[in-house]
């Protein structure tokens, strides 16, 4: 069913006559009468009685009136859900404690009115996300995918390197070193539980280990973070490497440190994926600001080679 005729019809309903519709519509009485007729030949009924004075519905135009309005305004309703600028932002940040949810946050402390729905697809690695956005399941997601690896589609932003940091318990050798070379960290526990193969981050620590002689033990069940952080303040051996904008809380008592990496400095080369062309106002906006707000890649940083950008 054409729904400019439709919308054509319903406008003859109301004004009562075809020049009146053609007015409203910015069309010439000629294209109302095609359209109406055209309409008519389609549900196979008279919807209009022609009288010298204009134009009265029939029977089954009347009835026909009610549903044509009902679907009118369901073309309405579902040209403004798609609309930019019309529905809130969906981002898909991995994880509600990592640097890219904090950044967004930030974002939206910017413009607080601004409509953002904050999603954690931490289930999916890189590929996943992206075609979930490519299907229109979020607007944008934080990843780390190997350039090569970005489907047609969709455009790859680096906007958010986030340094490595160590951290470890008081009791840890390293505990009271202002910085550390990832070199030194070679002999040591990092435990990293909870590196799920076939996920960016697991090919972020693999190269990282590979570049450095490091082992990440990603071994035994992942109780949540408050076990991790426990775990570590009462070690001499384990710790663990965390982001530097990632959000943790423990007790003071643990006296956790946290140790920052240089020469060079490993950094996780967050990636917003988004479609391309996509217009979305709030996504102009946020990559607008981590342009601006977010720090600068560190002068000695270290990716690894498959990062974009």
């Amino acid at each position: 069913m054409d729904v400019e005729a439709v919308r054509t019809f319903v406008a003859v309903a109301d004004g009562g006559q075809f020049q009146a519709a053609a007015d409203e519509l910015g069309i010439t009485p000629q294209a109302v009468s095609k359209r109406i007729a055209g309409l008519e030949r389609h549900l196979d009924v008279a919807l209009l009685v022609r009288t010298p004075h204009g134009s009265r519905l029939s029977a089954e135009g009347r009835v026909f009136l009610r549903h044509a309005r009902k679907v009118l305004a369901a073309v309405e309703q579902a040209e403004r859900a798609v609309r930019p600028g019309s529905r809130s932002l969906r981002v898909d940040v991995l994880n509600r404690r990592i640097a890219p949810a904090q950044a967004v946050y930030r974002f939206y402390r910017s413009r607080p009115r601004t409509g953002l729905d904050v999603l954690a697809r931490g289930q999916e690695n890189a590929a996943q996300a992206a075609q979930a956005v490519l299907l229109g399941e979020a607007d944008a997601s934080f990843r780390a995918l190997p350039a090569d690896q970005v489907p047609a589609g969709i455009s790859a932003e680096r906007l958010l390197d986030t340094p490595v940091q160590l951290l470890a318990g008081p009791a840890h050798p390293l505990a009271n070193a202002t910085a550390i070379r990832p070199a030194d960290l070679a002999g040591h526990r990092l435990w990293v539980p909870g590196i799920r193969p076939g996920t960016e981050w697991a090919a972020f620590y693999e190269a990282l280990a590979g570049e450095f002689g490091l082992s990440i033990d990603a071994r035994g069940p992942h109780f949540g973070d408050d076990a991790l952080l426990d775990t570590l303040a009462d070690s001499a051996s384990a710790a663990t490497l965390v982001g530097a904008g990632d959000r943790y809380l423990w007790p003071p008592a643990h006296d956790l440190r946290r140790i920052p990496l240089h020469d060079p400095t490993p950094v996780y080369p967050h990636t917003l994926l988004f479609r391309t062309g996509d217009r979305h106002p709030v996504l102009t906006g946020l990559r607008r600001h981590l342009r601006v707000t977010a720090p600068g890649t560190p002068g000695d940083a270290w990716v690894p080679r498959w990062a974009c950008g």
